[in-house]
């Protein structure tokens, strides 16, 4: 086997991907406090051309230097827009028809194989703080919660992992 170059890639500019069929999938970044965290979401929202990406709270926004680090220009193709409250934004988002899943471990939670996504319908996921994970207040205020089943003594993920794993699910889903 022989790697692929950079040209033989294909990659798409940014202006390519503005145009680009987006799967129906925003991203709610809530609260994180890793500019790193942030970068990489940036990064894997584009290697699966989400939709939107909110970032809410005390979430960073670009330009910033350690942003710009990990998502490598992401934060310039991807869609993005900063809303204070997480808790109204799932709220409005709710009330246009969009299912918003929440990504945390509760009671009652979705296990991410079990969760099917409908043809037509638009989705948006919310990834919390780093600590202290989605807010009661959103995951009150979201249809569901999605949790990804975990067997090690952690059962804790980086923000960043855990998002790439649910984007990655979704977009198998919703990829025409």
């Amino acid at each position: 086997m022989k790697k692929k170059s950079v040209i033989e890639l294909n990659r798409i500019n940014v202006e390519q991907f503005k145009s680009t069929e987006k799967i129906p999938l925003i991203v709610i970044l809530d609260d994180i406090r890793s500019l790193n965290n942030i970068g990489s979401v940036f990064r894997t929202a584009d290697a699966f051309v989400v939709e939107h990406i909110y970032l809410c709270g005390i979430t960073a926004t670009p330009p910033h230097p350690d942003i710009h680090k990990t998502a490598l220009g992401a934060e310039d193709s991807v869609s993005w827009s900063y809303e204070k409250d997480a808790a109204s934004l799932v709220e409005r988002l709710r009330m246009q028809g969009i299912m918003v899943c929440a990504i945390e471990q509760v009671f009652d939670s979705i296990s991410l194989p079990d969760f099917k996504t409908e043809q037509g319908k638009k989705y948006a996921i919310v990834m919390g703080n780093e600590v202290k994970g989605v807010s009661q207040a959103v995951v009150d205020a979201a249809d569901c919660s999605i949790e990804i089943p975990q067997c090690g003594t952690k059962h804790s993920l980086n923000v960043s992992i855990s998002a790439g794993i649910v984007i990655w699910d979704f977009f198998k889903q919703l990829h025409k």
